[in-house]
């Protein structure tokens, strides 16, 4: 995304892209529209609306978004309200109108203390919304659902509670698996089931970091990009937050770039704590949070391309068997 606060000339849009996109959303070519990189689509963002084209690596992610947007109206949850979307000679399209403000990524370094409390505390404000928007209990975005039924996996997040076993058994198929580290991850994830067996699933957002949170003069103006929102507990949104506090840098808005500085995030928690206090009251939040850490390290072991990103995970995995990771360098 980015800065949305100064409007742009009436003037014709030119991309061909946007005039196609435009136009098989019925809406108005008028308005400036300035091009944004992102990770996974193409961003065009004008005076009111914003344009973005998928890469296509994600299915049926725009529908998803759609749906999980249009969940979301007359509720008290800050949002860009789903326009259009559809699939089109350039790809898959969403367009949005456009909230007011900037990212919070973008934001962030040059606020000062106040300011920053006052976004997560807003923030805080937002999530406990989200949290109480009544949600399918099946809801999960259809790329994710592939991953779990066996197909190629497009990325490694949200954690989805009941397919932990699952991914023990894709990395035992794994070729020189580490079968007794396996064996010992086999079991601390069966006793830990039970910590979630009375949960009430709600709606996250999935991947809610500095990037897609819109603010504007100290509030959440805007909550972004849904296409990985699904129903599960709400502390799946405490466990993204808690590890882009603790690994900020990994979480730049495009790649190539470098994200936040983690000691500048070193209150979050504590500001989000106080905004929503109900987050960090489950009973043993802590090996709740080692659970969903479990679940992102054992995708990355089983699933990812990359020989040393995976032994990268193996070595994060002994650490989670002992009870460590990134929540031991976080005040929270």
């Amino acid at each position: 995304m980015c800065n949305q606060s100064t409007p742009f000339v009436d003037e014709p849009a030119t991309d061909p892209t946007v005039l196609r996109t435009l136009a098989a959303a019925g809406l108005p070519a008028t308005g400036r529209f300035l091009p944004k990189a992102g990770w996974v689509s193409r961003v065009w963002v004008g005076d009111e609306y914003v344009v973005r084209l998928s890469n296509g690596q994600f299915r049926d992610a725009y529908r998803h978004e759609a749906t999980v947007v249009n969940l979301l109206a007359g509720s008290e949850v800050p949002h860009a309200r789903h326009l259009a979307h559809g699939h089109g000679l350039d790809g898959p399209w969403y367009v949005s109108e456009r909230v007011p403000g900037r990212t919070m990524y973008d934001v962030w370094p040059a606020a000062d203390s106040r300011t920053r409390q006052a976004m997560i505390e807003s923030l805080g404000f937002a999530l406990r919304a989200l949290h109480r928007v009544p949600v399918p209990a099946d809801l999960l975005p259809p790329w994710l659902a592939d991953a779990l039924a066996g197909k190629p996996w497009a990325a490694f997040h949200p954690p989805v509670v009941s397919a932990a076993l699952q991914l023990v058994e894709a990395a035992r198929r794994l070729p020189g698996h580490d079968s007794r580290l396996l064996a010992d991850v086999d079991d601390w994830v069966q006793e830990r089931l039970v910590l979630f067996a009375a949960d009430e699933p709600v709606l996250v957002h999935g991947d809610l970091h500095g990037s897609n949170v819109m603010v504007d003069q100290g509030r959440v103006t805007g909550l972004i990009d849904f296409a990985e929102a699904l129903a599960q507990p709400a502390d799946v949104e405490l466990d993204t937050i808690l590890r882009w506090c603790a690994k900020a840098r990994e979480y730049p808005p495009v790649p190539g770039e470098q994200g936040l500085d983690e000691t500048t995030l070193t209150e979050v928690p504590g500001w989000l704590h106080g905004a929503y206090p109900e987050l960090f009251e489950r009973e043993h939040l802590r090996e709740r949070l080692l659970f969903y850490d479990m679940h992102r390290e054992l995708a990355l072991y089983a699933h990812h391309p990359q020989p040393d990103i995976r032994e990268e995970a193996q070595d994060r995995i002994a650490r989670l068997l002992s009870g460590h990771n990134h929540l031991d360098g976080l005040v929270w």
